[in-house]
């Protein structure tokens, strides 16, 4: 690898020791983090993804490999009454960049309400549930410094609508990446996620509280090989694994030694401030068996823990051209944690 791809690489890892967040609650925006379309879900493993399909939300240093405008419409089938939703819209900016930017939405609806005592609480909807929503806006850019390095910062601004009387709270996050061409079928990426990423919620009403729930910070690293070749310098096939680590921050209380006076003895609390650091994998391949139709298949979730946290993906991908516009449809089903149910996703492609 060249002396800058090592150096970005070197530097973006400085930057995520740098700026990971104080410990403080649960992960935060788990919507924000099933990838973006139907290709992500089965193709997990796109940090180094330089084919031009990848996402710049998954790593802004893909924004230049960007075969022409296009947007991307995405949704998903869920379990449990959840739903997903993703706009992307993009553009190469010759000769060395590009951008991209779109909106991920992310709810649960039919959410029962009870109480304390268990009792049901009527809601203020029409058929007495609850609902929640989550939204990620984003944008992103990046440039080729050379023919063998990228980089790109993106920026993300996370909005959450949960109950009446408490406020909905924003979240900005910045995320990074960086990738490098050792040769001309090995790719290398490396990207982070929602640095400085928090919510402050505060509830009004009777009771007044406040709290603050960090986003869990992303590094991701890894690498795509290309096999045979479609015209472009697009390879017939591509395989592809990354790792990532999470930092979850979080915090515990514990009791402490007791204050003593002449008159009571007082009890007393201390709050440690920690870091839970997970490491999960995930792999991946394309083959695009004709020139208009892809078939992919991966796994991720390797190494979260037992083997029912696996989550298998396949799907596949039918690519056409009308005139001036490129069309591409891709599908994906996903076996979600533990068996709790099949993940549907869609995503249409239209680029000129």
């Amino acid at each position: 690898m060249s002396r800058p791809a090592l150096a970005a690489l070197a530097a973006l890892a400085l930057l995520v020791l740098l700026a990971a967040p104080p410990a403080a609650a649960q992960g935060a925006g788990p919507f924000s983090r099933m990838g973006m379309g139907a290709r992500s879900l089965a193709f997990p493993a796109q940090v180094a993804d330089l084919s031009g399909y990848g996402s710049p939300y998954l790593n802004p240093a893909l924004a230049p490999f960007q075969p022409s405008q296009a947007v991307e419409l995405s949704a998903g089938i869920l379990r449990f009454d959840r739903e997903w939703q993703a706009v992307q819209v993009g553009s190469p900016l010759r000769p060395r960049s590009g951008f991209a930017g779109g909106v991920v939405h992310g709810g649960v609806s039919n959410i029962d309400g009870r109480d304390a005592s268990g009792q049901p609480i009527d809601a203020p909807t029409a058929d007495g549930t609850y609902a929640s929503d989550e939204y990620a806006f984003f944008v992103a850019f990046g440039t080729r410094f050379s023919d063998a390095v990228s980089a790109g910062l993106g920026l993300r601004l996370y909005r959450t609508q949960l109950l009446e009387g408490v406020r909905a709270p924003t979240a900005i996050g910045v995320s990074a990446g960086v990738t490098a061409r050792p040769s001309e079928r090995l790719a290398l990426g490396l990207a982070v996620d929602d640095l400085f990423a928090r919510y402050e919620w505060n509830e009004s009403g009777p009771v007044s509280a406040s709290a603050t729930d960090y986003f869990p910070v992303r590094v991701r690293g890894g690498a795509a090989y290309g096999l045979g070749s479609r015209g472009d310098g697009r390879p017939r096939a591509t395989v592809s694994a990354e790792v990532e680590v999470s930092v979850q921050p979080a915090e515990s209380v514990r009791p402490a030694p007791a204050g003593v006076t002449d008159l009571s003895v007082t009890e007393r609390t201390e709050t440690l401030d920690y870091r839970l650091a997970d490491v999960v994998g995930r792999a991946g391949g394309e083959v695009w068996i004709t020139d208009e139709f892809a078939v992919r298949a991966g796994v991720d979730r390797v190494g979260a823990g037992e083997a029912g946290e696996l989550s298998p993906g396949a799907g596949f991908g039918l690519q056409q051209r009308f005139g001036e516009l490129d069309a591409r449809i891709d599908y994906a089903a996903v076996l979600e944690p533990f068996g709790t149910g099949l993940m549907h996703m869609a995503t249409v492609r239209l680029g000129l």
